[in-house]
């Protein structure tokens, strides 16, 4: 059984930083993209950064990048997302998820990913 657990969120003000962990397991994530997405109240959940598993190739929406920074720890089977400069609007539940890359191709929409995990809460204050 495939399980990805995110940790790390919190209540931070602005301009602070917050590391984010999905912890997965279940299967090896060769030929996967490991994702974060965000979804805040009332909006559609958002991608916010993704990285392959194998190569390590990133790719972030353009409201993080220069903020945002995803890695992966293969030996641990985790994935981080470092968030720095935090803004009011990265007040969200950011969720982790596990995609196959088609083609060579990082998913963006969330269609693209099978595995998910259950979120944890960001609020930054202003």
């Amino acid at each position: 059984q495939v399980r990805l657990v995110e940790s790390g969120g919190g209540l931070v003000q602005a301009g602070d930083s917050l590391r984010l962990f999905c912890a997965a397991s279940g299967r090896t994530f060769g030929g996967y993209a490991m994702g974060w997405f965000r979804q805040a109240p009332g909006k559609e959940r958002e991608f916010v950064a993704a990285i392959t598993w194998n190569v390590g190739r990133t790719l972030y929406a353009d409201s993080v990048k220069g903020r945002f920074t995803i890695s992966r720890d293969g030996a641990k089977n985790t994935a981080y997302l470092q968030m720095n400069s935090l803004k009011s609007e990265d007040t969200a539940v950011y969720y982790c998820a596990a995609g196959r890359i088609g083609l060579g191709l990082i998913q963006l929409s969330p269609n693209g990913y099978e595995y998910w995990g259950r979120g944890t809460q960001v609020t930054v204050s202003s």
